[in-house]
C-alpha cells in the first residue's frame, strides 16, 4: 500500500516547483456561512493575520486561531475537553483513528464539503493513512510535508543522493545535531534498515508490538551509543528552530517548515530528502464532537481548499497545500525551497508514516522516554 501511495500521491504534486506566480484573489462565494465565529485549534504558525484576516474577509466570519506545538498536546486538550471548546483540529492522518478510538471527533459531511478543490490523490489515498475509519471519514487533508534533514551548508554541506539519516549520527557531529526523540529513533531505524542492521523492515514496527519491540530494541541500543551527538532535543518548532539559531547545531532531523523559516532569517541552512526517504506527513481539519459552530467550521474547509488559500498558507509555512491550483500562486522562494528539498527521484521515496494506534503510541512512548534518560 505504502508505495502505491507514493507514486499515486506524487502525481498530483511533482509539478509544485515549476509554475508562475499569480496575484491572490479571495471570492466570498467560497463562503457557506455569512457571519459567526469558528474556533480553531491549529500548529503553531499555521496560521497567520493575513490568513485570518483573508477567510474573514472572503466569508465574513471571525476565525478564533489557538496554537499547540504537538500531536499529544492536542490529543490531551481534546481529551480534557471531552472533545468540546473546538469547532476545527488539526491532527496529522496518521493520528486521526486515536480521536475516534476516544470519541472526539465526528464524521466529516461531505456533502458541506468542495471535494473537487482538493487534490484527488491527497483525497485518495487519505483513507489508507488514517483519515477514513470503518467507512467513515473524519479529516479533510489540506496540506502535506515531510520531516528530513536539516544542515548547517558551511558545517555540514549535504547534497541529494548522499545524504542519509545516518549523517546525523557519524562522530564527527558529536554534540552538534538536533532530533525529535520519537521520529529520531525512526530516522535512525531507516538508516539501519538500509545498513542491514534491522531484523524486519521498519515499517513492520507498526503492525503489532511483537514486531515493534524486535525492531527498537536494537534502534534503542544504537541510539543510546550514539547520543553524544545530540545538543538538544526538539519537540515543536520553536525548540527545532532554537536548536540551529541558538544552540549550535549544524544538523538535525526536522520539519519542512524549520528550515525554511531559518533560511528566511538569513541562515545559511538547507534541507534535503535523504537517500532513505523523507518521513512524510499528511495532515487536514477536523471537527470535535463538540463543535459548535459547524457551518463555519465546514466554511472554512472551503476557504482553505481554495488556491489563493492555499498558497498563502504554502508561502508562509512551506508546507504544501493540498488545493487544487494553489502551485499556480506560490512565491519564488516557495518553489525554490521546494526544489532544493526533493530533487531527483525523492518524490519517488518519501516514506510516508503508517497509521499509529494508540497502542503503538505509548510503547513508542515508552522508547523515547527510555532514550531520553539515558
Amino acid at each position: 500500500m505504502q508505495s502505491i501511495t507514493r507514486r499515486d500521491f506524487t502525481k498530483g504534486v511533482a509539478s509544485i516547483a515549476g509554475l508562475a506566480l499569480a496575484a491572490p484573489f479571495i471570492s466570498r462565494s467560497y463562503a457557506q456561512g455569512s457571519s459567526g465565529t469558528v474556533n480553531i485549534f491549529a500548529w503553531a504558525g499555521y496560521l497567520n493575520d493575513e490568513m485570518l484576516g483573508a477567510f474573514e474577509q472572503a466569508t465574513g466570519i471571525k476565525a478564533n486561531y489557538t496554537p499547540y506545538g504537538t500531536n499529544d498536546e492536542l490529543l490531551n486538550q481534546l481529551r480534557a475537553n471531552n472533545g468540546g471548546g473546538f469547532d476545527i483540529i488539526w491532527p496529522t492522518v496518521d493520528r486521526v483513528p486515536n480521536y475516534v478510538e476516544f470519541d472526539l471527533v465526528q464524521p466529516i459531511d461531505e456533502s458541506k464539503v468542495d471535494v473537487a478543490k482538493c487534490l484527488p490523490s491527497a483525497w485518495e489515498n487519505s483513507k489508507n493513512l488514517g483519515a477514513v475509519v470503518d467507512g467513515k471519514r473524519y479529516q479533510v487533508p489540506t496540506d502535506w510535508g515531510t520531516e528530513a534533514i536539516a544542515f548547517d551548508k558551511d558545517q555540514a554541506p549535504l547534497e541529494y543522493g548522499t545524504a542519509s539519516y545516518g549523517d546525523i549520527w557519524k562522530p564527527e557531529m558529536q554534540g552538534k545535531a538536533t532530533v525529535r526523540a520519537h521520529s529520531g529513533l525512526v530516522g535512525l531505524g531507516l538508516w539501519l534498515e538500509a545498513e542491514g542492521k534491522l531484523p524486519m523492515p521498519m515499517v513492520d514496527a507498526f503492525k503489532s508490538e511483537e514486531n515493534m519491540v524486535k525492531i527498537y530494541d536494537v534502534i534503542l541500543a544504537e541510539a543510546i551509543a550514539r547520543k553524544a551527538n545530540i545538543a538538544q532535543f526538539w519537540n515543536n518548532e520553536n525548540e527545532a528552530q532554537g536548536a540551529f539559531r541558538v544552540n549550535g547545531c549544524a544538523i538535525g532531523q526536522t520539519w519542512d517548515s524549520t528550515a525554511a523559516a531559518l533560511a528566511k532569517e538569513g541562515l545559511p541552512v538547507g534541507f534535503v530528502a535523504p537517500k532513505e526517504g523523507a518521513l512524510t506527513w499528511m495532515e487536514g481539519v477536523a471537527i470535535p464532537k463538540g463543535a459548535q459552530n459547524l457551518d463555519q467550521a465546514y466554511a472554512f474547509i472551503n476557504w482553505f481548499l481554495t488556491p489563493e488559500a492555499g498558497a498563502m498558507y504554502t508561502n508562509a509555512t512551506s508546507i504544501n497545500s493540498t488545493a487544487v491550483g494553489a502551485e499556480q500562486h506560490i512565491s519564488e522562494q516557495a518553489k525554490a525551497f521546494f526544489a532544493a528539498a526533493y530533487p531527483g527521484d525523492a518524490l519517488e521515496k518519501l516514506w510516508w508514516w503508517p497509521i499509529q494506534e494508540n497502542w503503538f503510541v505509548a510503547k513508542r512512548n515508552e522508547y523515547q522516554d527510555r532514550f531520553l534518560s539515558a
